[in-house]
């Protein structure tokens, strides 16, 4: 029988969702945070469940062979980083493990899962930072959190993300500095800045700021902003988000332009995007085209087809599958990114694209009701996967293929067992490691109906 604040040697046999080692003693798997894959361990136990618990890493008896010193120097207590530890060929085989155990644990789904598509150089391969802001004493301090935590682990350089955000929190820092600006507190809920959040044009190297603040005006935002268009090459935006919500989500819902047209330019294989302050555009984009391009050859379309891509973000996907198709239309539910995704589809002459405004679970059922139905579904949720109803009513549409992209193995194992039980099979499974060194992982699932076309 296991205890509270007992002392154990564990063997580490997998990673968690958050990137927290897993090892088993006397059968009851236990959650250590550092822990990695063929580590021996001295821990400590903080919490048991009836099926399982967390503890404490005291000492590394034995490392694992696949273990390596990290390039970043704080990688061991920043959570944006989890398992920078691990040699990164190790990271893409278990992120294969973990998918192909999640399908058949939660979906009871075995089909091919192909190894996971890493990168050549996993550095400095985003294109968007969101940096929380806060107070060590009398010092403004900008990083990301410690895991499992809502500290701040300040950071000088951040060997993820774009080395121009180096520059970016060196002038939020001393800005706040010499001007005394209270920093967002969320015990009391007091304090101006939150957050930081960059932008940065993969192609174009245009770079957009967005300070998010709790209440109604950045102050000395002149002499910030005039800063900023001295040291920031190509700076082509800066914005004021509010929220003075007591919440996780960082955006509010009012945004406005202190500085410049309000968005940047990004380039994706040979389409161009207009990216504004609050759309969604995927953060690597070395592996978005490597995505995107198993996304295209999933859907496997010759020009004839109406497709629906659901979670259209700013119709980054859509305008590709309107290269190949007679007509697409996108479904968002953010306003900022369907009028971006309305001027993309303008930006690169298409006119066979329609982009609404709505949540899937409302927007698909009216279309289905109008008697609007799409011969090839493509969908990319949040990370809590579809609504049944979204689920339900691509299944009465009869499309003859569904491709599925997803950023949660879990909810896409639900998801594709719901699309089982309903006359579709699925075919194969690609995970593409668009989030190097943590444990997140995107997939592309290519999906059948079942009778009606025979891989």
């Amino acid at each position: 029988m296991l205890k509270r604040n007992g002392i154990y040697t564990v063997t580490i046999e997998d990673i968690g969702h958050k990137g927290e080692g897993i090892g088993k003693v006397k059968g009851i798997p236990l959650f250590i945070h550092g822990g990695l894959p063929g580590d021996e361990l001295k821990v400590e136990i903080t919490k048991l469940k009836k099926n399982y618990g967390f503890a404490k890493l005291l000492e590394i008896q034995k490392p694992s062979d696949r273990r390596v010193i990290p390039r970043c120097p704080i990688a061991e207590i920043c959570g944006g980083c989890q398992i920078m530890s691990l040699e990164y060929s190790e990271q893409l085989n278990i992120k294969t493990q973990r998918v192909h155990e999640t399908l058949k644990r939660i979906g009871k789904i075995d089909v091919p899962v192909h190894d996971t598509l890493g990168m050549e150089e996993p550095y400095h391969y985003r294109n968007k930072a969101q940096f929380p802001i806060g107070m060590e004493g009398s010092t403004p301090i900008m990083g990301f959190f410690k895991t499992g935590t809502h500290e701040i682990v300040n950071t000088e350089h951040c060997y993820i993300q774009d080395p121009v955000n180096d520059v970016l929190t060196k002038i939020v820092k001393e800005y706040i500095a010499k001007h005394s600006v209270t920093v967002y507190d969320e015990g009391s809920r007091k304090g101006l800045l939150r957050h930081m959040v960059s932008r940065i044009s993969n192609k174009t190297g245009e770079v957009m700021v967005i300070f998010v603040i709790n209440g109604k005006e950045l102050p000395h935002q002149e002499e910030l902003i005039e800063r900023l268009k001295q040291e920031v090459n190509n700076l082509k935006t800066v914005a004021q988000n509010i929220n003075t919500k007591n919440t996780n989500v960082i955006f509010g819902e009012t945004t406005t332009i202190l500085y410049g047209e309000g968005y940047i330019v990004d380039h994706l294989m040979d389409l161009s995007f207009y990216i504004s302050p609050r759309s969604f555009f995927q953060v690597n984009p070395t592996q978005t085209k490597v995505l995107y391009e198993k996304a295209l050859e999933y859907a496997d379309l010759n020009g004839e087809e109406t497709v629906f891509d659901l979670y259209c973000g700013i119709g980054s996907i859509s305008l590709f599958l309107a290269k190949k198709s007679k007509k697409v239309y996108g479904i968002e539910i953010v306003p900022e990114a369907i009028e971006d995704a309305k001027k993309n589809a303008e930006l690169n002459n298409f006119t066979n694209t329609e982009f609404i405004l709505g949540a899937a679970e409302v927007a698909v059922p009216k279309l289905y009701e109008k008697g609007i139905t799409a011969d090839v579904v493509v969908v990319d949720p949040p990370r809590k996967g579809c609504e049944e109803i979204v689920l339900e009513t691509m299944v009465k549409m009869d499309p003859k293929r569904i491709v599925y992209v997803s950023c949660n193995p879990s909810t896409l194992a639900r998801d594709l067992a719901y699309l089982e039980e309903n006359g579709y099979k699925t075919i194969e499974v690609q995970p593409v490691d668009l989030f190097p060194h943590s444990a997140h992982v995107e997939c592309v699932a290519l999906m059948y109906k079942r009778g009606k076309i025979v891989p």
